[in-house]
């Protein structure tokens, strides 16, 4: 048997992600399969790591604010839709061209910030 490194993914998880590539590339572009399998490779170890990280911090008696925040840091969400349409909207420009004024960007602002996300 050989000795594994704890963040190599195992063998089924492997065989998963060659399946989905060959699925999401033409198979015959096989530097595309191996960069995807390298990024969720990557990913995963990653995300194995974090977690264990938050796990030895919450075993030795960090508060869960601390481990919650770690967690956050590291894996930040994408902005929302409202977010997004408020970067757009403070560079006076839409796409396409289209300007708008400083009085029409801080109304459509307003409308959106009284959004929910």
């Amino acid at each position: 048997m050989t000795n594994q490194h704890p963040i190599t993914p195992p063998p089924e998880l492997v065989l998963q992600w060659s399946l989905e590539s060959q699925d999401e590339h033409q198979p015959t572009v096989a530097y595309s399969m191996v960069g995807l399998l390298a990024a969720k490779a990557a990913r995963w170890g990653a995300d194995h790591e974090l977690e264990a990280c938050c796990e030895w911090l919450f075993k030795h008696r960090f508060s869960d604010i601390a481990v919650v925040s770690l967690r956050d840091a590291r894996r930040p969400k994408p902005p929302s839709l409202k977010e997004q349409a408020i970067k757009l909207v403070e560079t006076y420009e839409c796409p396409g061209g289209v300007k708008l004024t400083p009085e029409q960007c801080d109304t459509i602002r307003r409308a959106l910030e009284a959004l929910d996300d």
